[in-house]
């Protein structure tokens, strides 16, 4: 196998694109470096393209490590034709290679094992080629009779037979291979409730069918989760008739022979008792696969501009973490997001000491002259939102409110970095502190948690765990690298993210901070224990001095390109005099540009672009939405079937994927993310249910 060309095709890139990218990789570069710093290499290839790339590269690396395998494998075994061999070897999927495998593959004992065992293998090819006529059978069957092989009469030797041939059609690769695609071209899945008097929120799928080739996604996720609950039973239904006309058109040579029954039952046991389980098995693992795979990427997909949310700087926040029986905490930060004060008020069920919290609350924003409240939006969220609005209504001073995603804040709380950053504070204390630190930063505060579990996305817990945490690490580290980092002020959880830095080093980081007070150039990093040249090369132009030795070092400039920089200082630059500079300088253009848009905006942060949260003043219940009514709101997650919007109100509303769009649109990703700030008017409202639709179309 070519990997180059085959990567070069799959990808539409040039082959010095790929060499040079499997080059970088295999030196030990990071993704974000690569991205970053070897444009000219890759041709300015994306974190993103990079990223599944890499992944594609050690799929295809796998390949051909289990084809050379198989075919040793076989080789060892004295079986491997030249046909064979080259057949393995233009495979493209390891489920191919596993199927050519299979009929040398090493057995347990089955039934056709034993068979082969009591010397009925010779029985089973005559069976299988010859043409006879009964008498010529019945002889012919009588001579495999034998007491010292367990062989006691013919329909013992018949049935053994039956049993050897049954395996070998069930290791075919053809005959495996048309069955699976017969499955995912007319297969079925059907999915029944174990207890149809049960509720639950599987309803939907207690008596339902849909066609393999259609079925979406998160259905498929749905399903699967119905089964691990015990709620559903799901079967695949194959056109089994035609399935076995096919196999019989196949496999049996000689019609009107009297091996004829007994290849028709040979083939039916071969594909009720062994194909289908096992094509069933497949079919339902390929489809969870894919699902996965577009819940991973959607996973992903949201969790991107979550964390690249603008930060909102100089600002005293007042963080409050909801509850009722066991009050809500709170914590206010200033500026820096030092903790300055925290308690805890009750204006919710069951204590109600609404007048009593909203005083609590006033002494504590005059005292510390609190900018921003941010209220997390789980337990209680609407109920704390309703009290707050009043208050600042009674407050002579200009206050606002947000609410702000607190997934994850419990997990944070209980977490050795929250027990380090607050040893003396109770948990929920902590959780209070991550919200208001959350909206002055969300990338440096979301680190902290495992993305899992920041909220966005669906069935994280189904997932397969290993992709699911590759995926999203590697979507943080992306986040961070493009963001830069303080190198005096990063907590070890955000300094782990960076390009080349492991979360020992990280911790040398800190160490060296406390000792030294801190960093006032990039070189004394070359200080820092266990991190020496080859790490400083992939992670120095991520972290960032303000106003260190070196003005550069407070940009993305890379060191190595530090004589190039200097040299452009002062210089008046156009995009035409991109390329005599390039080649005057000695730089490839693209990485030119690069420097050049650091050295007009130094320490400039990418997420200011982004849209700023929504602050209110005051708070809308579900009893004041009415039909048509256009709203502004935020969008809090991206699913397959549509997004939902936070409009203000306890309960998040759904734009279905139909409502989204007056263009027809595959997925709701095309059009919106995760952050978004959209327009919705409403189409319903169902309180009882707690459900709100809305649309984006038309307003």
């Amino acid at each position: 196998m070519d990997i180059v060309k085959r990567l070069a095709d799959e990808f539409q890139l040039k082959s010095f694109q790929v060499v040079n990218t499997i080059n970088l990789i295999d030196e030990g570069n990071t993704i974000p470096f690569i991205a970053r710093y070897r444009k000219e290499q890759t041709g300015n290839l994306k974190d993103t393209v990079l990223r599944d790339f890499y992944n594609r590269l050690n799929y295809l690396r796998n390949l051909k490590q289990r084809q050379e395998e198989v075919i040793r494998l076989i080789e060892e075994q004295g079986k491997l034709t030249e046909e064979l061999k080259e057949e393995i070897l233009k495979t493209e999927t390891l489920q191919r290679v596993e199927d050519l495998y299979r009929p040398f593959r090493p057995k347990r004992r089955t039934r056709a094992t034993i068979a082969k065992e009591k010397g009925l293998q010779g029985l089973a090819d005559i069976i299988l080629k010859k043409k006879l006529k009964e008498a010529e059978l019945e002889e012919i069957v009588k001579s495999y009779i034998s007491e010292e092989k367990g062989v006691l009469d013919e329909e013992e030797a018949l049935k053994g037979a039956m049993d050897i041939i049954a395996e070998i059609i069930s290791d075919n690769a053809e005959y495996r291979e048309m069955i699976r695609k017969i499955a995912f071209d007319r297969g079925i899945i059907e999915t029944k409730a174990i207890d149809a008097e049960q509720k639950s929120v599987f309803e939907m799928y207690y008596d339902y069918r849909e066609p393999v080739k259609t079925i979406a996604n998160h259905r498929i996720l749905a399903i699967n989760r119905g089964e691990s609950k015990k709620i559903l039973k799901a079967t695949l239904i194959l056109p089994d008739d035609d399935i076995l006309f096919e196999l019989e058109s196949k496999i049996i040579i000689h019609k009107s022979s009297a091996t004829e029954s007994y290849l028709k039952a040979s083939i039916e046991d071969s594909y009720r008792r062994l194909i289908f389980p096992s094509i069933e098995r497949e079919v339902r693992n390929s489809l969870t696969e894919r699902a996965e795979e577009e819940a991973i990427k959607i996973f992903a997909l949201n969790l991107k501009p979550l964390l690249m949310q603008p930060p909102t700087k100089g600002k005293v926040v007042m963080g409050i973490d909801p509850a009722y029986r066991t009050g809500c905490k709170v914590a206010v930060i200033d500026e820096t997001g030092k903790l300055l004060d925290y308690t805890t008020v009750y204006p919710t069920e069951p204590q109600n000491k609404v007048e009593e919290a909203k005083k609590e609350l006033k002494v504590m924003i005059d005292k510390h002259n609190v900018d921003i409240i941010a209220i997390g939006n789980g337990t209680a969220s609407r109920e704390t939102e309703l009290v707050v609005a009043e208050m600042i209504k009674e407050i002579d001073r200009n206050i606002s409110y947000t609410i702000v995603n607190e997934a994850g804040a419990s997990v944070y709380s209980a977490s050795q970095t929250g027990q380090e950053e607050f040893p003396e504070l109770d948990v929920s204390i902590r959780g209070a502190i991550s919200i208001g630190r959350r909206l002055q930063d969300p990338l440096a505060e979301l680190v902290k948690i495992e993305p899992k579990h920041i909220g966005v996305g669906q069935y994280q817990h189904d997932l397969n765990q290993t992709k699911l945490n590759q995926a999203l690490e590697g979507v943080v580290e992306d986040c961070v690298n493009t963001v830069g980092v303080d190198l005096n002020t990063a907590s070890a959880s955000l300094l782990r993210y960076v390009s080349g830095i492991s979360s020992n080093i990280s911790l040398n980081i800190i160490k060296y901070r406390e000792e030294k007070g801190r960093f006032r150039n990039r070189e004394e990093l070359l200080n820092v224990k266990g991190l020496g040249p080859k790490t400083f090369t992939q992670c120095a132009g991520f972290l960032r001095i303000p106003e260190g030795d070196n003005p550069l070092d407070n940009t993305a400039v890379h060191p190595e390109s530090y004589p190039i920089a200097e040299k452009l200082l002062g210089k008046d630059i156009n995009e035409k005099d991109i390329g005599f500079l390039s080649e005057e300088l000695g730089v490839g253009p693209l990485t030119l540009k690069d420097i050049i848009e650091e050295l007009k905006k130094p320490g400039r942060d990418p997420r200011e672009e982004l849209p700023k949260p929504i602050f209110r003043t005051d708070v809308l219940k579900v009893e004041d939405l009415s039909v048509d009514m256009v709203l502004t709101g935020t969008v809090r997650n991206v699913v397959d079937f549509g997004v939902f919007v936070d409009i203000g109100v306890k309960q998040d509303g759904l734009v279905h994927i139909s409502q989204i769009s007056n263009d027809f649109i595959r997925h709701p990703k095309e059009v919106v993310k995760v952050g978004d700030i959209v327009k919705v008017r409403i189409l319903e409202v169902d309180v009882e249910r707690g459900r709100i639709s809305l649309s984006m179309k038309d307003v």
